[in-house]
């Protein structure tokens, strides 16, 4: 077991270092200055030795002047190197910290609809911002003062020993007491720090989720069950907070004790070298100033520790989502430039879990033939959705084929798959910017004219352009600022523009008003002209004029045919056609 974790650590400082590649210029630079700055402090005590020694006992003013330009140069040097430390050193931790947020972000957009299905947004989106910070600040901080502390505690290790070799042995076999000390809280600080990275990644989800859904919560007058679900998260991240600072606590008022005992040695030694005439007047105060020196950067480290904890267990929960694997491709995918939209499901089973039991679709087998409309109706939980989900790949089906024009769609790269394929759901997603924008998602290289023209079609033009800012309007995020019709005809436009020769409609119009649905149903069938359609509607009067509709309940498929022919059977479809119209 420890041999195992050793491995894992040495893999995780691999992985860590490897972001240096990239910035080793500034890299070593920093180092050489927090290396120059290591050997002025040391300078600084061996010069205050000789003043007290040598230059005033001795009236010698020219070398006390010198001694004096010389520490005052070494201040100037000294205050550069400092704001070198301070910006460049910064920079490589910015830098870094910019790398790994893209790698990142690269890494979100191929991960499968599963990882998101299972990870709250709040979550990830701190793993991206706070873990990534507190990286950054290791990745400049912990190289550079754990150097400078190792440098300097050796330099003065060895300039203590030429002072008095037994006094500097006396200090140094104390400092193994603080190591071990600080090993021993290692564990208990790993795991606080574990627990307060998970207690406020769900404290950031439960934000988010909270400020997103306002408006529901408004409109439900909830804000008190909101409230009281928000305190509960937050009080446990005081818990967190409160065992973290606990076990901080502990480990730095011991350090503390700790190093102001090792400079009560060093004053009861030294004092006592003194005394018996071991070292002179001059020696004992460049020992206490050495200790000083020496003190500094084991507090340093000492201090340091909460950062390196903080910015390991940030980076390894950033390797947990970069481990995660990707969406894969065939090895030999093929990528054909379009298809013609022939779709057949043969023998399908699908269960968004992999216990095996819960599927959502069992031995399905459906044939949409290129260019036709098929209607998916039936009660809820039949799987119409997931069965429109299958077909861009978003799933990975359990066993079974699915082909488009013969391929199978495994076979198929995904994004020459999914570039001839158009969605419109009903829960429409516009992205915080432009109506124009949003509508190029369809095609980032369409010219105005196309966008424009898109817009046309979708029933949206006329409406865009009596808007003060025309086609420049911000939506707002997820597209707050427009009506429910208004959002679903820009995806609508988006669809027209991405021109795909298969169309699914997902609940395309459930959620409008009648006259905007007609609206609407105008241009998707406009949208589904000569393009193969794939329709999931409860509203029945929107799938009439299919070419097959298509009966699905937790069975499977239990009706098949067109409007009429369900309507002479006397099944499902029409008992459900007959209650929905039995009011008009």
């Amino acid at each position: 077991m420890a041999n195992k974790k050793s491995k894992q650590h040495k893999n995780l400082l691999r992985r860590f270092a490897a972001y240096y590649k990239p910035h080793k210029k500034l890299f070593v630079i920093d180092m050489i200055c927090a290396f120059i700055i290591s050997v002025f402090n040391l300078v600084y005590p061996y010069i205050t030795k000789e003043i007290i020694n040598n230059y005033v006992p001795n009236k010698l003013l020219d070398m006390l002047l010198a001694g004096a330009g010389i520490l005052l140069a070494f201040f100037v040097i000294k205050a550069f190197l400092n704001y070198v430390l301070q910006y460049w050193g910064h920079l490589v931790g910015v830098r870094m910290q910019a790398d790994m947020r893209s790698e990142l972000f690269k890494h979100l957009q191929k991960l499968p609809f599963s990882y998101f299905d299972n990870n709250k947004t709040g979550v990830i989106m701190s793993r991206m911002t706070n873990d990534l910070f507190e990286i950054s600040e290791l990745a400049h901080h912990g190289p550079e003062d754990v150097f400078l502390s190792f440098v300097t505690i050796i330099g003065a290790f060895i300039l203590l020993a030429t002072i008095n070799v037994y006094l500097a042995l006396i200090v140094f076999a104390f400092i193994p007491f603080v190591v071990i000390y600080t090993v021993l809280m290692r564990r208990r600080m790993n795991k606080v720090f574990a627990d307060m990275r998970v207690v406020q990644g769900e404290v950031n989800a439960d934000i988010e989720s909270a400020v997103s859904g306002v408006r529901v919560s408004r409109a439900y007058t909830a804000g008190r069950h909101e409230s009281e679900k928000f305190e509960k998260g937050n009080k446990e991240f005081v818990k967190a907070r409160t065992r973290q600072y606990k076990v901080m606590g502990e480990f730095f008022s011991s350090m503390t004790f700790l190093l102001d005992f090792l400079y009560f040695v060093v004053l009861l030694g030294g004092g006592l070298f003194f005394y018996y005439g071991k070292i002179d007047v001059g020696e004992f105060a460049a020992f206490v100033l050495y200790i000083s020196t020496l003190i500094a950067p084991i507090r340093t480290l000492t201090n340091i520790y909460e950062q390196i904890q903080n910015g390991a267990t940030g980076f390894k929960r950033f390797c947990g989502i970069m481990d995660v694997p990707e969406e894969t491709e065939s090895e030999n995918a093929i990528s054909p430039h379009s298809l013609k939209g022939d779709i057949v499901f043969e023998n399908v089973t699908f269960g968004y879990n992999s216990d095996g039991d819960s599927k959502v679709i069992e031995g399905f087998s459906m044939t949409v033939d290129a260019g036709k409309t098929v209607a998916l109706v039936g009660p809820s939980g039949g799987g119409k959705t997931t069965i429109c989900h299958l077909i861009p790949r978003f799933y990975e089906i359990d066993c079974g084929r699915i082909t488009v024009d013969g391929y199978d769609i495994k076979d198929l790269s995904r994004e020459s798959l999914r570039k001839n394929i158009g969605l419109v759901q009903q829960d429409v997603f516009l992205f915080n910017g432009t109506i124009k924008e949003n509508i190029a998602y369809g095609n980032f290289d369409a010219s105005d004219e196309d966008i424009e023209e898109a817009a046309k079609n979708a029933n949206i033009h006329d409406y865009i352009i009596s808007l003060p800012e025309g086609y420049e309007t911000n939506v707002g995020e997820r597209g707050v600022k427009l009506s429910g019709g208004q959002k679903q005809r820009v995806s609508i436009a988006r669809a027209f523009l991405k021109n795909p020769q298969i169309l699914i409609l997902d609940e395309a119009t459930s959620a409008l008003d009648n006259a905007t649905e007609m609206l609407i149903q105008d241009a998707l069938n406009k949208l589904s002209e000569g393009r193969t359609t794939l329709v999931v509607a409860h509203r029945l009067s929107t799938v009439k004029n299919a070419d097959e509709i298509i009966v699905i309940t937790e069975n499977g498929i239990e009706e098949r045919g067109n409007h009429e022919q369900l309507l002479q059977k006397g099944g499902i479809y029409s008992t459900l056609y007959e209650y929905q119209f039995k009011n008009l």
